[in-house]
C-alpha cells in the first residue's frame, strides 16, 4: 500500500479540470486568430492596430493570456512539488514564479490597453 502525505498541496479534479479547461480556452482563442487571418490577413502595421482596436479582440486575447498564465502555474507548480523537496526552496520558486506571472500579466494589460 502506498501512503501519500498530502502537505497543503491541491491535489485532485481542482487542478486537473483547471488544466483542461484553460487548455480550451487557449484553443478556441488560436483557432478564431486563425480564422481572423485567413480571411483578412493584416499587411502593415495599421492593420495589425485596428484588429486589436476591436474591445471583443481586446479583451478575447486578455483571456487568452490570463488561461496561459494559470496553465503554466500550475504545472510549474506541480512541477515543484513533485520535484523540489526542500520547502523553503520549493516556496521561493513557487513565489518567484507566481511574480513573473503576475509581472506578465500586467505587462499583457499595458500592451492591449495601451494601443
Amino acid at each position: 500500500m502506498v501512503r501519500r502525505i498530502v502537505v497543503g498541496a491541491h491535489y485532485g479534479l481542482k487542478d486537473w479540470l483547471a488544466q483542461r479547461l484553460t487548455a480550451v480556452v487557449m484553443a478556441a482563442y488560436i483557432f478564431v486568430l486563425v480564422g481572423i487571418l485567413l480571411v483578412c490577413p493584416p499587411q502593415h502595421y495599421g492593420d495589425w492596430r485596428a484588429l486589436f482596436q476591436n474591445q471583443f479582440m481586446r479583451i478575447a486575447t486578455f483571456v487568452f493570456f490570463i488561461s496561459l498564465f494559470w496553465h503554466a502555474w500550475v504545472g510549474v507548480r506541480d512541477i515543484f512539488m513533485d520535484y523540489i523537496q526542500p520547502t523553503a526552496i520549493r516556496l521561493g520558486l513557487e513565489v518567484a514564479a507566481i511574480l513573473v506571472l503576475v509581472a506578465y500579466a500586467g505587462w499583457a494589460t499595458q500592451i492591449l490597453w495601451s494601443l
